[in-house]
């Protein structure tokens, strides 16, 4: 039986308890929420990997994304993102690759680290019948089928699966005109391309029975994929991508009753004024089901400091109710992100998902220790409790000051040691 058959059933399973233990919430909780379709843990009966709870009332989590490319396959790089990526925090990371043998990177992966790890299946469908036949539109129904059964057999724990792009949400892309930046889904290209050339039913949407039974076979969460995210600000919350929204909700619920565990994507490019707008909406059409926020990115003119721009969105749409997001490295739109760039991303993502579970959850108690540590001029505190440790000693150390209680921004006139003097004796209850 899959989690959440269990939980419906009032099991409580070893993962629920991991989950949580680490969230600090009680056992009930975990079973009702995943019982209800408001948390899922990405899982895959043929791969242990630590239990990553995801959803209404758990802090969010943050995925990061690594992959080879048509031009640069290395996979000793991709190896050391997905190290870099455990050691700096990530809740899941997402196998992506595009170059190369997919079949072994994928499997190298999935034994580097111990973090759940997701896939795009229709990439490896349509990238292996782009290499035998020349193109992705010949590319066969059933193979998509054989590629994902293949993914799970591996250990996948959650695939964004592209079911959402039907002949409706194309015509709703066609009566609008198409799009000011395009569409930039890999996975919502290439089913497109097929689609409209071979004027059929996308059969991940046609034969959405087929794909629950292979998720429910594996214990594997389903991730409702946007082929149809904007890539530009311009075009966010059109109607091609609440269509695609609307579907997959309705997809949702399907999986669901059938007992497989599903995420629902959001957007990719949006502004901020429209962040909450498209929480509630997804929230609303699901059923609280989690929501995994791509970025967002929120301008389209920071190429190269893109994780700031996504980190900024990110921020909001934790605190509006976004459950998971998946971070964005500095080279987005750019260049294939190196291990450097996976660890700036993961950071900044790291700090988005803090930053709105503090206003989602309240959850300051480590902000009020920082500010005790940092009116006591605390530095091992402080550093024990930053996001970034290791980069706040190495910013304090190569910039020491002459009175070791403070630090050279303000040297001898530090504030807070002047000020500690006059108030020695009033504390805060």
């Amino acid at each position: 039986m899959t989690q959440l058959e269990l939980a419906r059933k009032g099991d409580i399973t070893p993962l629920m308890r991991e989950v949580a233990q680490d969230e600090r919430v009680p056992l009930e909780f975990v079973m009702e929420g995943i019982a209800a379709g408001k948390i899922v843990i990405p899982n895959n009966i043929n791969r242990q990997a630590k239990a990553v709870g995801i959803g209404k009332g758990l802090c969010t989590k943050v995925n990061a994304s690594i992959g080879t490319s048509s031009d640069i396959v290395d996979l000793e790089m991709e190896l050391e993102k997905a190290r870099v990526a455990q050691q700096y925090g990530a809740n899941t990371l997402m196998e992506l690759s595009t170059g190369g043998d997919l079949d072994m990177i994928r499997q190298r992966v999935l034994k580097e680290i111990n973090l759940p790890v997701g896939s795009v299946p229709l990439y490896q469908a349509a990238i292996y019948s782009i290499r035998e036949y020349g193109t992705v539109v010949k590319m066969k129904e059933d193979f998509i089928f054989e590629v994902m059964e293949k993914q799970l057999q591996d250990g996948i724990s959650f695939m964004a699966v592209h079911c959402g792009i039907n002949t409706i949400t194309l015509e709703r892309l066609r009566k609008q005109g198409y799009r000011h930046g395009g569409l930039v889904s890999r996975g919502g290209a290439f089913m497109t391309a097929w689609m409209m050339h071979n004027e059929k039913e996308n059969p991940l949407y046609s034969q959405f029975d087929r794909v629950v039974e292979l998720f429910k076979k594996y214990d594997a969460v389903l991730s409702l994929g946007n082929g149809m995210r904007a890539g530009a600000i311009h075009d966010s919350t059109d109607r091609a991508q609440i269509q695609e929204l609307i579907i997959n909700c309705e997809l949702a619920r399907q999986a669901q009753d059938a007992g497989v565990q599903v995420i629902v994507e959001g957007p990719g490019h949006i502004p901020i004024d429209e962040i909450e707008a498209n929480v509630i909406l997804q929230k609303r059409l699901s059923n609280e089901a989690p929501f995994y926020m791509l970025g967002p990115i929120t301008t389209d003119v920071a190429p190269g400091y893109d994780h700031i721009t996504a980190a900024i969105g990110a921020a909001l749409s934790s605190s509006y109710g976004a459950d998971f997001i998946c971070y964005v490295t500095p080279p987005e739109h750019l260049a294939l992100p190196y291990p450097e760039d996976v660890k700036e991303g993961i950071i900044a993502a790291r700090i988005a998902a803090h930053i709105g579970d503090m206003v989602k959850y309240k959850h300051r108690d480590k902000d009020l220790a920082m500010a005790h540590a940092r009116k006591q001029l605390d530095w091992g505190k402080q550093f024990e409790l930053a996001i970034t440790t290791e980069k706040a000693q190495e910013i304090y150390n190569k910039r020491k000051p002459a009175d070791p209680g403070t630090c050279t921004m303000c040297g001898e006139y530090c504030a807070i040691k002047i000020v500690n003097n006059l108030f020695t004796e009033c504390s805060l209850v």
